[in-house]
């Protein structure tokens, strides 16, 4: 099996993982079906393909390897500023679909509708996008 095949599997596994968490309510701090956070719902995504990550969306932002909004994969995380402070990663989603220039989904525990799809390119979000991260690499 070549290592990029091994890559979408464990991408396909995380993103089919996260999922099945849509519609779970917000929780800060949570990690549970009953309310999860933007960085619990990764934390449980990841866990399935044994990648343990830290609890924080700020420390997430910190591992694996700088990705530019071009590069953009299914399986990369974007990270957010959504807090007071403009530069502090406040909030983090992971990749699910690329589809086009302007066309990339992403899956997040918003703290208005919990664990949803977005458009990355949504003006919200484009606003407060701080940069993005590969955690599983070929």
């Amino acid at each position: 099996m070549r290592q990029a095949d091994a890559r979408e599997i464990k991408v396909d596994k995380v993103i089919s993982t996260a999922r099945t968490f849509i519609g779970t309510p917000y929780k800060y701090g949570g990690t549970t079906r009953a309310g999860m956070d933007c960085s619990g719902l990764l934390i449980n995504s990841f866990q399935a393909v044994n990648v343990a990550l830290p609890r924080s969306s700020e420390a997430q932002s910190k591992i694996g390897e700088e990705v530019t909004m071009k590069e953009l994969e299914p399986g990369d995380l974007v990270f957010f500023a959504t807090g007071r402070r403009k530069r502090e990663v406040t909030h983090v989603g992971l990749v699910t679909d690329v589809r086009g220039k302007e066309d990339v989904k992403f899956i997040h525990s918003s703290s208005s509708l919990g664990v949803v799809e977005t458009n990355l390119y949504a003006e919200y979000y484009q606003k407060r996008f701080r940069g993005a991260r590969r955690v599983i690499i070929p």
